[in-house]
């Protein structure tokens, strides 16, 4: 799978058929719609294409803050390879995008990646003031030798809820793991480098990675976690804790995982953590003696339910 940032840098051994949307997460929405697009790219002999952007546009119109996206855009081109998409073009989404005219926007599609067919969603626009709209890009398409598909990239999954990144980011606020799961298909997944904190979990027993996940990701609610770490090839069970530590007056929200049964120095390593369950809020303790009481009973509540889940 080839991931370039810049629409200028696509090359594709032939026409293809293009997705353009945000696709922040990859959820079940996006895999069935993908999925579709690969198998009549096959049949036509053309390539698969995602055009993406970052950042969203939410961030740049000021429309969202702070923590926002469900995926890095490597990690969302890499779960847009897994599904058989052969180009993933994460373009930047600035000024100079915003200004540029629709028509030219389509020019540059039809140049860098001999478009065949455009997949758009039916309330999509590109290009400036919006101009580009579903009636206009069918007429471009009639004039530049493409077809237009209108596509819908929100569904309902089996509860009839609405299955859009915006739900599952509000059910990651609200520590819901078992919602988003079902509406990523997989489970939520934290990752960055192994970063020293302040080494308080090993003076109490319970020695932690601090994961240094990308301050634009969004956290599910504080709390504690079970779920399944993996390092260097090797899974393990872990409980860990999102949250700022109210017990020692923590001001800054972390990740810290403590890993069962497992004893090694990790410090600047690659750690991945999938969320596999909620087990309570974050809470304030009275002093140690309870809050390692606490932690006692987390652990073991973890395990049994890592151990009945069978990652």
């Amino acid at each position: 799978m080839q991931h370039v940032y810049k629409l200028s840098d696509a090359r594709l051994p032939g026409p293809a058929i293009v997705a353009v949307g945000m696709f922040d997460g990859v959820h079940l929405g996006h895999q069935h719609l993908l999925r579709k697009l690969v198998k009549t790219a096959q049949a036509q002999g053309c390539r698969p294409a995602v055009l993406t952007f970052f950042p969203h546009p939410d961030i740049v119109l000021g429309r969202a803050a702070g923590r926002y996206y469900l995926t890095t855009p490597d990690q969302r081109a890499a779960l847009l390879g897994d599904l058989g998409i052969e180009c993933v073009i994460t373009h930047p989404f600035n000024d100079e995008v915003r200004q540029m005219r629709a028509a030219d926007f389509v020019d540059q599609l039809v140049t860098h990646l001999r478009l065949c067919e455009l997949w758009v969603g039916a309330d999509f626009a590109l290009g400036y003031r919006r101009e580009g709209n579903v009636e206009f890009l069918r007429a471009q398409g009639q004039q530049k030798g493409f077809k237009l598909e209108v596509i819908d990239l929100v569904t309902n999954d089996n509860s009839g809820q609405i299955v859009s990144s915006a739900s599952i980011r509000a059910a990651l606020e609200a520590g819901d793991v078992e919602t988003v799961t079902h509406r990523l298909g997989r489970p939520y997944r934290l990752e960055g480098e192994i970063v020293r904190g302040d080494g308080r979990g090993r003076t109490i027993g319970f020695p932690t990675a601090n994961i240094d996940v990308w301050d634009q990701q969004v956290l599910p609610a504080k709390g504690v976690y079970a779920g399944w770490c993996h390092l260097d090839g090797e899974k393990f069970m872990a409980v860990a804790n999102v949250g700022n530590r109210p017990t020692f007056d923590g001001k800054i929200v972390t990740v810290e995982a403590y890993l069962l049964d497992f004893d090694r120095d990790i410090y600047g390593q690659t750690l991945i953590f999938d969320l596999v369950a909620r087990l309570r809020s974050e809470m304030k303790f009275g002093g140690i003696e309870e809050l390692v009481a606490q932690i006692n009973h987390d652990v073991a509540q973890g395990r049994a339910l890592l151990e009945a889940e069978g990652g």
